[in-house]
């Protein structure tokens, strides 16, 4: 089998992982097909800038629907809320954590006034305000080495970063401290990634053992956000559901870019109606907004 990734160290070690899991399940090889997509050759410009959907995904769909690759492995939060009709999400993998860390010298309460503080998350920016942060907010752009280097040499004070691409690289000491994920909410699929196939692919039911029944609930609940409310990078939205047995917990909020709340909901439900959950949730969004 062929796979497509990123070259990032992050996205080579998360579809190493998946190979991993993969030789578990079946003898046939798998080889990687690296793929440089749009949002890797930009890297002057801030994210939520770039109106573009697929930034980080797009040449890889169409590696796969051009059947260059017989799958496609992504960080599930790349995903723009709609895919290709021809292309569908075949597993979800365990989630690893979605919590946001903060990477610095400094603790959280402790950053001092006008510390530089380096994002290049509308999210992040904005839950930066809206906790009345009184720090120098400015662009960061980088693999995470990069950003950690830029910390580590006193360029920034800090930076926010995803918990679960530190934890994957081995690079967890640099975590100073992990929000609680009400008090800084997630980018729909955070921690989470996807492999993506053909409707049509005869690898199918082989990539499907991989899925991890959990993740995929709270994912297809957090997308279903994301869709209804049509709203990508270029808003601040946290949502993030959570599996609790047989239970979900679907938590959201949107900001302004300035940190003031639009709208906030949480909602429990049975975890076999995690589509319906995120539904509700939209709506009510919808008419906060």
């Amino acid at each position: 089998m062929q796979v497509g990734t990123r070259g990032s160290s992050l996205a080579m070690v998360q579809t190493k992982n998946i190979i991993t899991s993969l030789s578990k399940i079946t003898d046939e090889e798998t080889n990687i097909n690296v793929i440089k997509t749009t949002g890797d050759k930009i890297k002057d410009s801030q994210l939520y800038n770039m109106d573009v959907k697929g930034i980080f995904t797009k040449e890889l769909d169409r590696a796969v629907l051009e059947e260059e690759v017989d799958f496609a492995v992504h960080s599930l939060k790349d995903l723009p809320s709609e895919l290709n009709d021809e292309l569908e999400i075949v597993a979800v993998p365990p989630r690893e954590s979605p919590h946001d860390v903060l990477v610095s010298p400094y603790k959280w309460d402790e950053l001092p006034e006008g510390a530089t503080l380096g994002t290049s998350s509308l999210r992040r920016e904005a839950f930066c305000r809206y906790h009345q942060k009184n720090v120098d907010i400015q662009p960061i752009r980088g693999n995470i080495d990069t950003r950690i280097k830029k910390i580590t040499s006193g360029e920034y004070q800090a930076t926010l970063m995803a918990e679960a691409g530190l934890r994957r690289l081995g690079l967890s000491e640099h975590i100073q401290q992990r929000f609680p994920l009400d008090y800084i909410t997630p980018a729909a699929g955070q921690g989470a990634l996807a492999v993506v196939a053909r409707n049509d692919s005869s690898k199918k039911d082989i990539l499907k053992a991989l899925n991890h029944k959990d993740s995929y609930q709270e994912i297809m609940a957090e997308k279903k956000v994301l869709e209804v409310l049509g709203v990508g990078c270029q808003w601040p939205l946290g949502v993030c559901a959570r599996a609790q047995g047989d239970e979900l917990e679907l938590q959201t909020i949107l900001l302004t870019k300035e940190g003031e709340l639009i709208s906030k909901h949480s909602m429990r439900g049975p975890i076999n109606q995690a589509e319906d959950i995120g539904l509700e949730i939209a709506r009510r969004m919808g008419e906060d907004c």
